[in-house]
Parts: structure tokens; C-alpha cells; sequence
């Protein structure tokens, strides 16, 4: 494929960092809970501006284990139905009942309205999802409505590394948050995830629940039913590799991100961006685009199989009171998230890209609808 949907990017001087790390570690026998664990936690602890970090072996653990620390067995926890299955599925896993709420417009994010009718005395916790890298400009309202319910706002960070709001980064708004490193991740571990707070007690939670639910490393002493959610020391040392392109990986993506911005232009309101707000940072994990009356699944098709181009998949296409999986939770109005699942595209973008690469994806963009259309118009002809 010419340009695939996403791209994992290791460069050739960090692998060799990665393997001789991993030597070290096959020498030493250590190869869980070590030494590159706890740096990668330290590093990730200061990128989010919080006092600690746990590392789990994947941002769906560290989402189950926030929420079983918090007490949401037997309780609500409010979910936006437009995000992924494993959200509202670590509510479940961790014996709370799903409340699904609507996603607003601007963001894909919970919406503010939607939140505060679903909020109510069986609210334990109110998860809000950084869709594709975007923090929403309302994130202060919601958690003024969390804090005025007494309710812990819980952030799956999943998408938001080094994402910002007015200078204060993904991961400290709320009581605590979960980051994923799975393979698509703006970094990768291979496979991983974060959990970060400010509350030592839910810290020392997350170390007991992480290791099954031992009270600590040596003992076989069992205080919670915790589970085998550590993350090995090969994977963090993958993790502080792509840690330190952190940076570099985000401002790559957001010269791919400007060049699309701009090229979107010619679209009119046939192709929109969906657009940070001002003021934050975005890490553009993924460019989302609304489309008006242009048939998406038959856009990516000629994408993928005339031009090579690959869209990566949506966020979401199908909202989760819509998934069989959820259906017992599937009660209430969800309009807002039920439109824009149905209508965006997220055009390819990874720090391996070029601007000659986004440039192509345009080109690749506006024959593709020219094309889509045309066969549209020759089918309603043939129709009549």
C-alpha cells in the first residue's frame, strides 16, 4: 500500500537501543517490575504532570483496575456510547453497570448536556475519552459537573499522548487516567498501558491490583482479586524508546495535519475537519474528517483498491449502544453520536509520512469522491 492507514515507526538507532536493553535484561533474569518499568513510569509521571504512574500490560487493564479501586461494583459509571468497546467494557469487568451518554459535535467528546442528565445517585465514576488526540474545550465544565456530584471524573487517555488544554496535559483533569500503548498508539510499547494520578491511595491500588492483588512483590499475601496485569521489562523499554520521539512523533503528525487542513479547503463542506480546540495540543493519533453526502464506505474502498490509500479505522463506526455486547445497557437517545459515527473518515497519519505523502492522500481524496459520485449518479440513472 502507497500510503497504509497507520505506520509504526521505529527508527534503526533505537532498535538497536531497544535490543541491547533487552540483553540486559535476559543477563540480569530480571524481566518484570525492574528497573525499566519504574523509569518508564517516572518519565510518564512528568510528561502528564502527575506524582505517580503504574505500568500495566495494556490501557484496557489500566481502565479496569482505576475503576475497581475507585468501588464501581454495583454503581453507574457514565460513558460516552461513541468510543471504544473497552471502555464501557472495564466498567462490566469491574462489577458496574453502564450508563451510556452522547458525544457533542465539536470534539466527538462526552457531550456537557447529555452528562449532566445521566448523572444521578447511583453515579460511581464518569469516564471522558480523548477521541483521536482532541481534548474537548468543555473538559473544565465536566469535571465542575463531577466535582458538584461528588463523582471522580476518570480519563481514557487512550488516544492523548502529550496532549494539552490551555498548557495542562491529558492525564491530570481528573482523578486518574489510562493510557494505551498498543501497537497503533502515537508511541508504542507493543503492548501496554498507564495509569496516572495524583491520589497515592488509587496508586497503591493500582500496584496491589496490577501484581494479583498481592500486598507486595515477595509475599504471597492477597488483599485484593487482583489479576496478572504487569507490564515486562522488554515491553517498557520499547515504551522509553518511544517515549523520548515523544515529541518529535507529535510534531511530525501535526505537519501532516496542517498540510490536510489546508488542502481540505478545496472540499468546501463536502469534507470538514474536525478541529482542536484553541488552545490545546493535539498529537493528531487520528485526522478526523465529517463527510456530507459522500457514501464512506465506498470512498475507502476506491481509496484502498484504486489509489493505494488506506483510511484508518473510524472513531467508531458503530457506537456502543449499538453492539449487541451492550445491549441491556442500550437505553435512551443518542442522535448526536449515532450521526457522526456514521459520516467521518480519519485520513492516514503517522510520523513516518511525508508532506509528499499527505499531498498524494488529497489528490487521492478528491479523485476518489469524483469517482464515488460518478458511480452514484450512474446508478440513480439506471434506477429510474
Amino acid at each position: 500500500m502507497k500510503v497504509p492507514p497507520a505506520a509504526i515507526h521505529i527508527p534503526e538507532e533505537d532498535r538497536a537501543w531497544i535490543l541491547a536493553r533487552i540483553d540486559e535484561c535476559l543477563t540480569s533474569g530480571r524481566l518484570t517490575l525492574g528497573e525499566n518499568g519504574a523509569a518508564l513510569e517516572e518519565a510518564f509521571a512528568r510528561l502528564c504532570g502527575v506524582r505517580y504512574a503504574a505500568a500495566v500490560n495494556s490501557g484496557t487493564s489500566a481502565l479496569e483496575i482505576i475503576l475497581r479501586a475507585i468501588g464501581v461494583a454495583g454503581r453507574e459509571v457514565v460513558v460516552p456510547t461513541n468510543t471504544f468497546f473497552a471502555t464501557a467494557a472495564a466498567v462490566l469487568h469491574a462489577g458496574g453497570r453502564v450508563r451510556f451518554a452522547d458525544c457533542e459535535p465539536e470534539t466527538f467528546a462526552l457531550d456537557v448536556e447529555s452528562l449532566r442528565a445521566a448523572l444521578g445517585p447511583q453515579t460511581a465514576a464518569v469516564i471522558l475519552v480523548h477521541i483521536g488526540g482532541i481534548i474537548t474545550r468543555r473538559t473544565d465544565e465536566i469535571r465542575a459537573l463531577c466535582d458538584a456530584a461528588g463523582v471522580p471524573l476518570i480519563e481514557d487517555a487512550a488516544h492523548a499522548h502529550g496532549c494539552a488544554l490551555n498548557g495542562r496535559p491529558a492525564g491530570s483533569f481528573g482523578r486518574a487516567a489510562a493510557f494505551s500503548f498498543y501497537p497503533t498508539k502515537v508511541m508504542t510499547s507493543a503492548e501496554g498501558g498507564m495509569i496516572v494520578t495524583d491520589d497515592e491511595g488509587l496508586y497503591r491500588e493500582a500496584l496491589i491490583y496490577r501484581d494479583q492483588g498481592k500486598e507486595g512483590f515477595t509475599t504471597n499475601y492477597h488483599v485484593r482479586l487482583g489479576y496478572n496485569w504487569r507490564l515486562s521489562e522488554p515491553h517498557a523499554i520499547i515504551g522509553l524508546a518511544q517515549l523520548r520521539r515523544l515529541n518529535e512523533f507529535i510534531e511530525r503528525r501535526a505537519e501532516i495535519a496542517a498540510i490536510y487542513d489546508d488542502g481540505l479547503k478545496a472540499f468546501a463542506s463536502r469534507v470538514v475537519p474536525v478541529r482542536p480546540a484553541e488552545g490545546s495540543r493535539c498529537n493528531y493519533y487520528k485526522y478526523i474528517a465529517l463527510l456530507d453526502g459522500i457514501d464512506r464506505a465506498a470512498l475507502k474502498n476506491v481509496m484502498r483498491e484504486q489509489f493505494e490509500v488506506g483510511l484508518s479505522g473510524e472513531v467508531y463506526e458503530v457506537p456502543c449502544h449499538l453492539q449487541p455486547v451492550f445491549a441491556e445497557y442500550s437505553a435512551g437517545s443518542f442522535p448526536l453520536a449515532e450521526d457522526l459515527c456514521a459520516r467521518h473518515i480519519c485520513l492516514p497519519v503517522s510520523a513516518k509520512m511525508t508532506a509528499d505523502d499527505a499531498r498524494y492522500v488529497l489528490e487521492a481524496l478528491g479523485s476518489a469522491i469524483a469517482k464515488t459520485e460518478a458511480t452514484a449518479s450512474a446508478r440513480g440513472r439506471g434506477g429510474r
